[in-house]
């Protein structure tokens, strides 16, 4: 059994699924050497079989899997005496080397095998077993990939090694990340730090040593940086620009504006729609340079 499947919805490129089946293998049934130019998880329901990679063979059986990474050469084949019955799962998009990796694959390691609760192998048969119509096709499909990296990650019993310095930026990531998705709503710097489960004063000082400025004035400045994006919008109010922005007081929001800009709203705004300035550089541009 074999589903192909086609994204109507093009703003799912981060992870889509391309293809997705199910088969129960003769003995010695087998496909290669061959290249995808996609990922593609195969997880053993039953049986046994060999996978081989350009490195090593490797002898398989139920409750495990394996990865075939795009452009790789691979070779598998089902048991002589025991042949695997397998399930599929076809798919590619801008986060899934980054998802995978979190999962513990890598080319050199592309074998797993599912925890005891069979986890991986519950949500693989479940995505199987869906033959999703309509208009939500994709959505549904796209949630069950997501579903399936999920699992891919809790199963994931490595711990991974991350030197300091690479972790320090892990953590100003995450700061920014927070702030890009909250800035709209009430937070403060201890509810950045409890998030991402650092002290208060620690979680600033590595933001300062590698921002050069505080969490704090990170977030005033990201928050103005947004309001000006909406300040071409003459439907919208001061006020409205404001709760826009994270600001339920609109004079609270027009102080902190004026220290910013060096104008009030109204007088900027106004100043901007006569002669529009070059679009301010976004703070978080600092990390990504």
């Amino acid at each position: 059994m074999i589903e192909y499947f086609v994204p109507r919805n093009f703003h799912h490129t981060e992870l889509y699924i391309i293809h997705y089946g199910s088969q129960v293998c003769s003995p010695g049934h087998y496909y290669g050497p061959a290249v995808r130019d996609h990922y593609l998880l195969h997880y053993i329901l039953d049986g046994q079989g060999i996978f081989k990679t350009a490195e090593r063979t490797y002898e398989l059986s139920t409750g495990q899997a394996f990865l075939i990474y795009p452009d790789a050469v691979t070779y598998y084949e089902a048991d002589l005496d025991n042949p695997w019955t397998y399930c599929w799962v076809g798919f590619n998009g801008l986060n899934a080397k980054n998802l995978l990796h979190m999962s513990g694959f890598s080319p050199s390691r592309p074998i797993l095998t599912d925890d005891e609760q069979r986890s991986v192998g519950r949500c693989m048969q479940s995505l199987i077993n869906m033959h999703p119509q309509g208009k939500a096709r994709d959505l549904h499909l796209t949630a069950k990939i997501y579903q399936l990296m999920a699992a891919l990650v809790e199963n994931n019993r490595q711990d991974e090694v991350i030197p300091a310095q690479s972790r320090r930026q892990q953590y100003v990531e995450e700061v920014v990340r927070f702030i890009e998705l909250n800035f709209a709503n009430r937070i403060t710097v201890s509810d950045i730090a409890r998030n991402i489960g650092l002290n208060r004063s620690y979680l600033n000082a590595l933001f300062k040593e590698q921002m050069q400025t505080n969490i704090q004035d990170y977030l005033l400045r990201y928050r103005i940086e947004r309001a000006l994006r909406l300040m071409i919008n003459e439907a919208l109010s001061i006020g409205d620009i404001a709760r826009s922005v994270g600001y339920d007081d609109p004079l609270l929001f027009s102080k902190i504006f004026k220290k910013i800009t060096g104008s009030p709203p109204s007088h900027y705004r106004k100043q901007m729609l006569s002669n529009p300035p070059p679009e301010l550089p976004s703070p978080a541009d600092d990390l990504r340079h």
